[in-house]
């Protein structure tokens, strides 16, 4: 499975109701990702640009675009975003692989 990285941030609305009502919203996010055929790595309130940041697994990109799309469609999530993550075991790979591609060097007139 993959890995990524969540940040987002919650509508105005969402934390007045929040702060009537004060809940653990992990308690509803986490079954969905189960649903997804994911699984919840963690999540942490954080602060500045984003208001909540989470690690999760899942089966493929586009179970990953399905809970993006979910979560959007609540309306207490202003901004989403995504960022794939990848193990150093994967990335050691991905520097050998680079090290055995060759590419065309440019002499600066690109185009010509």
């Amino acid at each position: 499975m993959s890995h990524y990285l969540i940040q987002i941030s919650f509508t105005a609305e969402a934390f007045a109701n929040l702060v009537k009502k004060p809940e653990n919203r992990l308690e509803s996010v986490v079954p969905l990702v189960t649903a997804l055929g994911g699984a919840f790595v963690g999540s942490w309130l954080s602060f500045g640009e984003y208001d909540s940041t989470a690690v999760i697994e899942m089966p493929d990109n586009v179970s990953m675009k399905a809970f993006k799309m979910r979560v959007m469609s609540s309306g207490n999530v202003s901004r989403f975003s995504l960022t794939p993550l990848m193990s150093f075991e994967d990335g050691v790979e991905a520097m050998k692989l680079a090290g055995n591609v060759t590419y065309a060097q440019f002499d600066g007139d690109v185009g010509d």
